[in-house]
């Protein structure tokens, strides 16, 4: 059986990495979806990885204690930086060849993002770890996932949720008989306030038309099965027309 896609990009919150612990880094749980990518690049998968950083930090929630939001938001992108460096170590240690690129420029750490440079590491059979999100404030790592994807023409985003099996019409930990979505189109999430994905980054793909696939991280060969095309979670695009 043959990957339904080729060129994906895995958009992994930084909850995803926390596992049960809630916050900070499971390093367990790191290896276990480390695993799960190199099977994709064995099959000849490209695949690019935007990184969170809310299980260490959340620009949205130092705004809100009264931080500055520019100051708040880099501290969380550089958070992304610290998840992703423990990302590219797992997949190192399975013989995967990789390559961290940042949108805010530390040489010392990671390459620079830059979009040729990053097609040209995919091309070669290489894991593309994006951090530090678009490099700007205000920006969420959605939007970075929607912008990459766009840059690099993915033909698909993989979000990845921590305890999240799709897309619902309201939280079901909150709201009893909640209905789950198998598929949606991109209007339809705006026009609801599906809050799946910031407004931003769902205008971004619908622009572009990149399909998302929403499903839930923590179900073993999650990531497998939705790059294989498998009916899992909610699938985000424009729906075929009717002949």
């Amino acid at each position: 059986m043959q990957p339904s896609y080729r060129r994906v990009v895995l958009k992994l919150s930084g909850e995803a990495l926390a596992g049960a612990r809630g916050s900070g880094l499971d390093l367990d749980t790191v290896d276990a979806i480390a695993k799960e990518i190199g099977d994709l690049a064995q099959l000849g998968v490209q695949v690019s990885v935007v990184v969170g950083g809310g299980n260490i930090w959340r620009g949205a929630e130092g705004s809100r204690r009264g931080m500055e939001r520019a100051t708040s938001d880099n501290m969380g992108m550089l958070a992304t930086v610290i998840n992703s460096l423990a990302l590219q170590d797992a997949l190192e240690r399975r013989g995967l060849h990789t390559r961290l690129q940042t949108a805010i420029e530390m040489r010392e750490v990671a390459e620079p993002y830059i979009r040729r440079r990053a097609i040209r590491h995919l091309e070669k059979g290489r894991v593309v770890i994006l951090a530090a999100g678009t490099g700007n404030p205000y920006f969420s790592t959605d939007t970075t996932a929607a912008l990459r994807a766009a840059e690099m023409e993915a033909e698909v985003i993989l979000m990845a949720k921590k305890g999240t099996d799709g897309i619902y019409s309201a939280d079901p930990n909150v709201v009893v008989g909640a209905t789950r979505f198998d598929r949606l189109e991109y209007l339809e999430i705006l026009q609801w306030q599906l809050k799946i994905m910031d407004a931003t980054a769902i205008s971004l793909c619908m622009e572009n038309g990149i399909p998302l696939i929403v499903f839930d991280i923590g179900v073993a060969g999650n990531i497998g099965r939705a790059v294989m095309g498998e009916p899992i979670g909610t699938f985000v695009g424009k729906r075929p027309a009717v002949l």
